[in-house]
């Protein structure tokens, strides 16, 4: 009889935690802190080294904010559209997964530079929350126009001038057909090819666009260094749109550990609206 053994990780996130006990100075009993390696449990030992920050409980920025608009969602959506997308004033931004925790505030972020924002979701709820609560100008829902290529001719008349992208495949080649001169792809997430092996993916087979038209297309991770250098300058942004308004939010909390799989899987069947926050134990 052979065996096998297994090492067995709990799973990390970026999350938000009451310090029970500290051996360091810096941090007492009470005091809620947020870190972006803390495991999804309700007790965790974590090395203070992992503590970004201290929040103030009370404070005017609601707690779930430090962890989508101030968290992962917001930095990935403020480096997409600030850092690598600038977009101009004037300039026709397409966000897809519009209506999710990236999407959401990537198009706000378009929409104070002065942009025109369209958005494709998966749901005319989500095409009514994109629009009516997030400011977009136009979204569609685009399991009903499936004709991709159809639906960005009818939205963008004018041409794209930059796309965040996150879901890629038929949808990042549908895009290239519509790019304007000098056009700007921030790549964040392709969602539609997560779950395959790579021969089994969507090919995107009109790169040559890019050549013609001068396209600009960057993949980026939030977590590379070049972009962690610039996590001070974010803060100061976004927490300067929350305190004026000019930024609003959209979550959707489960309740208990046990219901961390269940959330999980609401990021890949489109049932989710905004960011999803797990909250493991009650407070």
């Amino acid at each position: 009889m052979r065996s096998c053994l297994w090492e067995v990780q709990v799973v990390t996130s970026f999350g938000i935690g009451r310090v029970v006990e500290s051996t360091d100075d810096k941090y007492a009993k009470g005091e809620i802190v947020t870190g972006p390696f803390l495991p999804v449990a309700e007790y965790c030992v974590v090395p203070s080294d992992f503590i970004i920050k201290k929040i103030e409980p009370n404070g005017d920025i609601p707690l779930p904010d430090y962890l989508s608009c101030l968290g992962v969602p917001g930095f990935a959506a403020w480096v997409g559209i600030e850092v690598l997308g600038e977009p101009k004033a004037g300039s026709n931004v397409f966000i897809s997964a519009a209506a999710g925790g990236v999407g959401m505030y990537a198009g706000q972020l378009a929409k104070l530079r002065g942009c025109r924002v369209v958005g494709s979701t998966g749901s005319d709820e989500k095409v009514i929350l994109v629009k009516e609560e997030f400011g977009y100008d136009e979204a569609f829902n685009y399991k009903k126009e499936t004709d991709l290529d159809a639906a960005l001719s009818k939205y963008f008349p004018d041409g794209i001038d930059m796309y965040l992208d996150n879901v890629g495949g038929k949808m990042l080649e549908a895009v290239l057909n519509h790019v304007n001169e000098g056009a700007r792809i921030s790549l964040c997430g392709m969602i539609s090819e997560y779950n395959k092996v790579w021969t089994e993916r969507e090919g995107v087979r009109n790169l040559l666009n890019m050549v013609g038209k001068g396209v600009r297309m960057e993949g980026f991770m939030v977590g590379s260094p070049s972009h962690l250098a610039r996590l001070g300058d974010f803060a100061r942004e976004m927490e300067g749109h929350l305190r004026q308004g000019r930024i609003r939010s959209k979550h959707k909390i489960y309740h208990g550990v046990e219901s961390f799989l269940e959330s999980l899987q609401s990021l890949f069947s489109s049932s989710n609206m905004g960011k999803v926050i797990l909250q493991v134990k009650p407070s």
